[in-house]
């Protein structure tokens, strides 16, 4: 008789461009409250003293370079003139208009910093040069280091306005603040962010972008890029860590963050909502969300499918403290993909509205995944966890509480699993929707269910799989049904000292093994 370890894992306890001068904080104030849950915080000055000592000169847009700070007259030929290394440009409060790319690389020790600033660019039409970017900051194959820019709006206002604001590649050394766009961005070009870091050995901050007002589908814009604009961008040139802290995106149609990488991607805290394909999407290695809210409360037309997040590739990608709130399902809350050689998921707060889809989605080829210490509630059909493939690597699910009155019409069971080798550890169901809703099906071989209370309006447990090892469960139908069902394909099942309400529904289960259990 095969023997199976049931001591919990050491695992669970790790954790309108208009002509009216408006200054950047009156500008917030004016149009923030119609931003789809954005905190628009105005930019305070700068703490002057310490960010100016890093510079050996100091530049005044307005005073020093004779920028027009009302939004008639393009500011690009004063930057232009003025960008240096050991240089920080300040832009006094005002409005400044850009229509055509400001680019500068090879540098050491830049910086822009506004104080209630608002930049003001040209419309798609009326833009000179490429019509993708306010602000080029390093190419990858002339990067920059150490770049700071910070404390800026970007007025969308007018029609067909939309830009990249700052693409940045730089080498190490990268801090951008308080970047908040205003307005929605229907141009059809690139969307407002894009930030590498080139060294593997070099870090950078992107803290407090924000952009809630979302982006038109190409095809009901000028621009002519697939699909649409991402919100924030990391690509594969970035090889470094760069950390997306406290930041804000909603309704963007090709991904809200989008950074598939060759480095460490850390999104900590911040609101990410209703982007097409993913609110966050994510490859490269030793990647974390950390403490950051995703939801899905509205749709367009165009939108076919709007992940939570969604982990495309690398090793040990994880996503923990973290709540995803899909109030209008249009897609699955978190897929670990194909690609994924492995996932840790810890405390997790998921909730999966009144449509059919699924929770927790782990991907055929995706290799090893931790689910831990998490809550998830389904109220529609669906799996609140499916996974996927047979050999691909074990899946631990540990301290996992699976609510919601979802039914069982189109995927009856709330947890399915295909796969071998996996293992349920106190993970308690309470399914009790109509339609034949079970808590668990077990279509996989060499799998163990210890412990947990497991109460659905069907039948708690389908099993198909060989070497199937249960102990210590309180498993109950609500409609009558015996707590277990064996299919004829079933085979070498143990049940131990579990409360079972009316026993086994046994169709022909070969090596049936029950003993210290109560089926009454």
């Amino acid at each position: 008789m095969t023997t199976r370890d049931t001591t919990p894992s050491t695992d669970s306890n790790r954790e309108s461009n208009d002509s009216t001068s408006l200054g950047r904080r009156t500008f917030l104030g004016a149009v923030g409250a119609t931003a789809a849950g954005a905190t628009l915080l105005a930019s305070g000055k700068a703490e002057a003293s310490h960010v100016d000592d890093q510079y050996d000169r100091v530049i005044d847009i307005v005073d020093d370079g004779g920028a027009d700070n009302s939004g008639n007259e393009s500011i690009t030929p004063i930057l232009e003139q003025y960008a240096a290394n050991d240089t920080l440009i300040k832009f006094p409060p005002g409005r400044y208009f850009m229509d055509s790319q400001f680019r500068f690389t090879d540098f050491r020790n830049f910086g822009l910093v506004g104080d209630d600033a608002t930049l003001v660019p040209a419309n798609y039409h009326n833009f000179d040069g490429p019509q993708y970017r306010l602000f080029r900051l390093g190419v990858n194959y002339d990067p920059g280091v150490d770049l700071r820019v910070q404390g800026f709006a970007v007025d969308l206002r007018a029609d067909d306005t939309g830009i990249r604001v700052i693409e940045a590649q730089v080498r190490d050394g990268l801090f951008v603040d308080d970047i908040t766009v205003v307005g929605r961005h229907d141009s059809g070009t690139y969307g407002p962010g894009l930030f590498d870091i080139l060294s593997p050995d070099g870090k950078g901050m992107v803290k407090r972008f924000r952009a809630n007002y979302g982006g038109a589908f190409s095809e009901n814009a000028p621009g002519d890029i697939w699909r649409g604009p991402s919100g924030l961008m990391s690509t594969r040139y970035h090889e470094g860590q760069i950390e997306y802290k406290d930041c804000e995106l909603d309704d963007w149609p090709d991904n809200g963050l989008y950074a598939l990488t060759n480095g460490r991607v850390i999104v900590n805290g911040g609101r990410y909502a209703n982007s097409e394909a993913a609110s966050i999407r994510l490859g490269g290695h030793d990647c974390l969300v950390t403490d950051a809210t995703i939801v899905v409360d509205q749709q367009h037309d165009e939108n076919q499918n709007q992940r939570g997040i969604r982990l495309d590739e690398g090793p040990n990608m994880n996503v923990v403290d973290t709540t995803i709130r899909l109030e209008k399902p249009n897609g699955h809350a978190l897929t670990v993909m194909n690609d994924c050689d492995s996932a840790f998921l810890s405390h997790l707060d998921v909730t999966v509205g009144d449509r059919t889809c699924h929770g927790v989605v782990v991907q055929s080829s995706a290799g090893p995944t931790k689910i831990i210490r998490s809550d998830i509630e389904i109220q529609r059909g669906g799996n609140a966890i499916q996974i996927n493939g047979s050999d691909a690597g074990k899946v631990l699910c540990e301290y996992v509480d699976i609510s919601g009155d979802a039914e069982g019409d189109v995927w009856r069971h709330a947890l399915r699993c295909n796969r071998n080798d996996c293992e349920f550890r106190v993970v308690n169901f309470n399914q009790q929707g109509e339609h034949y809703r079970r808590a668990m099906v077990l279509n996989g071989d060499n799998t163990l269910v210890y412990k947990g209370k497991q109460t659905a309006s069907h039948i708690p447990f389908v099993v198909n799989g060989s070497g199937i090892w249960m102990e210590g469960m309180d498993a109950q139908s609500m409609t009558g049904y015996e707590a277990v069902k064996l299919n004829d394909q079933s085979s070498d099942v143990t049940i131990k000292k579990s409360d079972i309400k009316r026993g086994v529904w046994d169709k022909g289960c070969s090596g049936l093994r029950m003993y210290g259990n109560d089926t009454s």
